[in-house]
């Protein structure tokens, strides 16, 4: 089971890491973001930011969809984020070790794509 402190402790043990000021958690490589806290939307209703929820750069659509299909109790997506290489991550279903793997790799992938 991992939290939002989990999420920052990884995050910023990781190289040219900042943290965004937010009312959750926001972070980036530079300038690129690879994990922030869930912005939850409602009609009718203010957004309400989930720190038990975390949006994750994946890469690419085919990764996304691999992770949404093969591990639905862990990821999801939602109709406003079709066609964008990001999935939410449910932190309490998620163990630590597999968090580190996956912020890794999201920090990768957005520190190799700097121009």
């Amino acid at each position: 089971m991992a939290d939002a402190d989990d999420v920052r402790r990884l995050a910023l043990a990781l190289p040219d890491v900042v943290e965004i000021d937010s009312d959750g958690f926001d972070f980036r490589v530079h300038n690129r973001g690879f994990i922030w806290s869930y912005p939850q939307r409602e009609p009718g209703k203010p957004r309400v930011i989930r720190t038990d929820i975390a949006v994750l750069f994946v890469g690419d659509e085919a990764e996304k969809q691999a992770l949404v299909l093969g591990e639905p109790e862990l990821f999801f997506t939602i109709p406003s984020y079709d066609g964008l290489p990001l999935v939410m991550l449910r932190l309490p279903e998620v163990t630590t070790a597999r968090l580190q793997e996956l912020i890794g790799d999201a920090w990768q992938m957005r520190s190799d794509s700097r121009a």
